[in-house]
């Protein structure tokens, strides 16, 4: 399944993306300092959800243009299309 998505869809990934990676450098330098356990833990679970939200729009939109092409498709393509986003939904939960 190719990736293509609209240049906003596109942005906003991307901006996600960019601020887990600075969420990311910000933990290592707080286990680096010797930080509180529990404020790294919370730094940690903002840079999965922001993941999280990430992997999800990427895989909506994948859904979009799948069913937007369904039309196209033959049953048992469907299916198998189906079962692969399936997969991919279920590899973030």
């Amino acid at each position: 399944m190719e990736l293509a998505m609209a240049a906003d869809e596109l942005k906003t990934v991307l901006n996600r993306l960019r601020r887990a990676q600075g969420q990311i450098a910000g933990v290592i330098r707080m286990i680096e300092e010797g930080r509180d356990c529990e404020e790294v833990i919370t730094q940690l679970a903002a840079v999965s959800r922001a993941l999280d939200k990430a992997g999800f729009a990427i895989i909506a939109t994948g859904l979009q243009h799948c069913l937007a092409d369904s039309d196209l498709a033959a049953d048992g393509d469907r299916e198998q299309m189906r079962a692969r986003l399936e997969k991919l939904f279920l590899s973030l939960a």
